[in-house]
């Protein structure tokens, strides 16, 4: 899933006219750089407005846009970046946020970092997140950050888990006007976890490193039974890897970190009946695959 669109604004009364639209997004652009690309092209789009409009408005060049836009050249500096969120009428204080750490990504260095950010004056948007934000924040990292080092390096698992409240608070109002803020949320951390997981040429998420990682591996000091456990680890967590995304995770939640169903209900925004049938439908399909030997109810936390 991409991160959920952001709802297009007036344009003052001028209606949209045909324009040149930017190209794709260059494949060589990082997933923090494009987690803050995607809502401003989206926003772009949905606006009626073309490279031209966003040129005159902003007084940036239409190749220095289209080069942002495109995530072509150059990581952008913050000084154009912020000229086109004001045009877009883009909240500012969680693009910087997103726009500090894809400068990270894209390996620029601290100094140069600050150099962007005190030439620009941030007067739009408030500094802090909406209170509901910062509770909802404070009520899912621990289990969020859990999942994502199931996939992930601790320092890549803060960074996907950070980038995903930032977006969060960048469509903060999408949020509350869904259904429910929680089923909201959770495919922009799946999204944001995917995109910097290692991927088997079936396309399929690793879990091999949690394979290694299981508390039975700890117990086991007769080296034959260790490498049978790892055998059997791994040929569990890589069945797993392949179940159906709702399979994949419930089967997480539950079984490597240790959520009772309720639980996982309330990290997925998922009504528990539905955790209990994904459960069964998961492990039917692993029973199938590996055999009733392997039943991941046993697999660590």
């Amino acid at each position: 899933m991409s991160a959920p669109s952001v709802p297009p604004q007036s344009d003052g009364g001028q209606s949209g006219r045909p324009g040149r639209k930017p190209g794709p997004i260059s494949d060589g652009v990082g997933p923090t750089h494009r987690a803050w690309l995607e809502p401003l092209r989206t926003r772009f789009l949905a606006g009626g407005l073309t490279i031209s409009d966003l040129s005159e408005r902003s007084g940036w060049a239409k190749s220095k846009i289209s080069e942002l836009l495109r995530g072509a050249g150059l990581y952008p500096r913050w000084e154009i970046t912020h000229g086109l969120l004001q045009v877009l009428e883009i909240p500012t204080w969680p693009m910087r946020r997103l726009w500090m750490a894809a400068a990270l990504e894209a390996h620029k260095k601290p100094d140069w970092i600050d150099g962007c950010i005190q030439k620009v004056a941030l007067t739009t948007g408030p500094v802090e997140p909406p209170l509901e934000h910062q509770a909802f924040t404070d009520l899912n990292r621990d289990a969020y950050t859990a999942y994502a080092r199931v996939f992930l390096e601790d320092q890549e698992a803060f960074e996907a888990v950070q980038e995903t409240f930032d977006l969060l608070w960048l469509h903060w109002h999408e949020a509350l006007a869904s259904s429910d803020v929680v089923a909201f949320a959770w495919p922009v951390l799946r999204e944001r976890v995917m995109d910097r997981a290692y991927h088997s040429e079936d396309g399929h998420p690793e879990l091999t490193h949690a394979a290694f990682n299981t508390l039975a591996l700890s117990h086991l000091t007769d080296d034959d039974a260790r490498f049978r456990q790892i055998a059997e680890s791994l040929a569990l967590f890589r069945a797993i890897s392949r179940l159906p995304a709702p399979q994949l995770d419930v089967m997480v939640l539950t079984h490597l970190l240790g959520l009772d169903h309720a639980a996982v209900a309330d990290v997925l925004g998922t009504p528990i009946a539905a955790v209990h049938s994904t459960d069964r439908y998961a492990r039917k399909s692993l029973t199938t695959v590996l055999g009733p030997q392997h039943d991941p109810g046993d697999a660590p936390a």
